[in-house]
């Protein structure tokens, strides 16, 4: 299946539930969970992950909790769990009263800890990082045991309350399970589940300096909520008898099961947190809002819709293989939800003076424009006409080749809504050539757009009235990579970032029915795209709008410099 390619959405995960179901199972219950980490911002690999938990709990008449996987303090910030919680509600989702954090669980994870060590399938080792490196083998040589690894449980338990208790130094001693260091499984090789980190934790302060890692937090957490149902992505499908074995071998209050699925790989997009916290930490970009940023802030800020972002997780489906769906895809999604939903406008990023010479100097009318053309119940607007119009630079040509169908010294175009108008003389800065000023006259009969005479033009243009228009700022978003696949594996995606990602323009001009408008409210500027009211920026007397997509996808100009 090539990239533009999408086949009818598959979710193997709805077939396993409905399976468990019919065979009693789960006890007729199906509770999944949403589990981020909050260092950063939530992207659209996440997103995925969060209408596929939601929306089987939806589905099956069940439940969803909403947990931080909050263990690593020196990375996780309050600013994150904030971003997470309003993200996952945009989307639409709501986890009601079920919103957890591991940390809740720190008491009990030690004390499930404090288990294994009496039932000897867990030790303190004390080793160093790079020894247990060293010791743990490769995927093709067994692992050696540690020379701690026969300690007895008192003495394990007496170094583990030494560790819990800060009498031992960061990277002095780890918390390992016991399980078997010639396990194909590298997982299985006496994996670590607690290490000693001397940092304020962003709920519990300084009463911990031992955490417990991702493995043996994350299935715990998930028999401590009764989930059925633990969906996680494809790389942890070799963690799945890790998860197994601690569930096994600890009197759990349930018994959940893990299932993977495929992480979203998007073209021209990054979406390795680290490489975006570097995008952020190094000012490639503004901040995770920014609007070229993968991150469903930044997505927002962008003008997508909640809705188009759903759309696309249901197009791409859920799947076992990895695959890399054409960012064309997700921006197909938001086109067709705008191009239903978003009433039009007109602007004019790059402004030409237009005097119409024989329309009255003091005259002026308002227009009847649909709002929008295949929506009567979305309603009209008025909009000003006036001697001086505005239209955009590359709507005129002075010597205009054939097939060029605007406006040019003696053609006859018409003005969207307005009237058929035609150039009569080109006006030029006296010392740079340039064209600041086109002389035209127009047909009053035409009035609306039409000829009574039945003439027809090949050419209509938008304009904004020079006495009604709004100064704007236009900021014009593109891909922020040139390449489909930016820094592939370890490579660098920052060598791949592209240089024309944003063009600002200060000079707009847009209708004045715009006046009204609220931020994150979304347009068609006629023939120019979509765009939205920046959420950040937005002042009604100096608007600022981000383009969001073009009418159609005229990618390509940068990628194949």
């Amino acid at each position: 299946m090539s990239e533009n390619e999408i086949s009818v959405p598959s979710n193997f995960i709805r077939k396993i539930i409905s399976e468990d179901l019919q065979q009693n199972r789960i006890e007729g219950r199906v509770h999944t969970r949403f589990p981020p980490e909050p260092n950063g911002y939530l992207h659209i690999g996440h997103a995925k992950s969060i209408c596929l938990n939601f929306g089987l709990a939806q589905e099956f008449g069940g439940l969803c909790n909403l947990r931080f996987d909050d263990t690593n303090p020196e990375k996780e910030e309050t600013e994150y769990v904030e971003s997470i919680r309003q993200d996952v509600r945009w989307l639409g989702f709501d986890w009601e009263d079920r919103e957890y954090f591991a940390s809740d669980y720190f008491d009990q994870l030690y004390q499930y800890a404090v288990d294994l060590i009496k039932q000897g399938k867990a030790y303190v080792d004390s080793l160093s990082a790079e020894e247990i490196r060293e010791y743990r083998g490769t995927l093709t040589e067994p692992g050696r045991e540690s020379p701690w690894r026969d300690r007895s449980v008192d003495e394990n338990l007496a170094l583990f309350e030494d560790m819990r208790d800060g009498r031992l130094e960061e990277g002095q001693s780890v918390l390992r399970a016991k399980i078997d260091m010639a396990s194909p499984n590298i997982n299985m090789r006496d994996p670590i589940i607690y290490r000693i980190r001397k940092a304020p934790h962003h709920r519990s302060g300084d009463r911990w300096c031992i955490y417990p890692m991702y493995d043996f937090t994350h299935c715990l957490s998930d028999a401590i909520e009764h989930i059925t149902h633990s969906v996680c992505t494809l790389e942890f499908e070799d963690h799945r008898a890790l998860y197994d074995w601690f569930i096994d071998n600890l009197e759990t209050p349930s018994r959940p099961r893990q299932y993977e699925f495929a992480r979203l790989n998007l073209s021209y997009t990054v979406l390795s947190k680290r490489k975006l916290i570097e995008l952020v930490k190094e000012a490639h970009v503004s901040g995770w809002d920014d609007p070229r940023m993968p991150t469903l802030s930044g997505l927002r800020r962008r003008g997508f819709t909640a809705a188009a972002i759903r759309d696309f997780c249901d197009r791409i489906g859920v799947t076992k293989s990895d695959t890399r769906i054409d960012i064309g895809v997700l921006e197909n999604s938001l086109r067709e939800d705008l191009d239903k939903n978003a009433p039009r406008a007109m602007a004019v990023l790059r402004p030409l003076k237009v005097v119409i010479e024989n329309y009255p100097e003091d005259g002026e009318e308002e227009l009847e424009a649909a709002n929008h053309p295949q929506k009567p119940e979305m309603g009209s607007r008025k909009v000003p006409f006036s001697r001086v119009i505005y239209i955009e630079q590359d709507d005129f040509m002075e010597e205009a080749p054939k097939k060029f169908f605007r406006l040019a010294p003696g053609r006859e175009v018409r003005l969207r809504y307005a009237y058929f108008i035609t150039c009569q003389e080109v006006i030029k800065d006296e010392e740079t050539g340039e064209i600041v000023e086109l002389r035209c006259r127009y047909d009053p009969a035409t009035r609306g757009g039409n000829a009574p005479d039945g003439r027809k033009v090949k050419g209509t243009l938008h304009w904004v009235s020079e006495r009604h228009g709004i100064k704007s700022e236009v900021r014009l978003y593109d891909r922020l990579f040139t390449a489909a696949h930016p820094g592939q594996g370890d490579g660098d995606s920052k060598d791949f970032l592209n240089p024309a990602s944003v063009e600002i323009l200060r000079d707009a001009l847009v209708e004045p029915s715009l006046k009204t408008a609220q931020a994150e409210d979304r347009f068609q500027f006629e023939r120019l795209g979509y765009f939205v009211a920046d959420k950040n920026d937005w002042d009604p007397l100096r608007p600022v709008f981000n383009r969001t997509l073009t009418l159609r996808d005229t990618w390509g100009k940068v990628s194949k410099k």
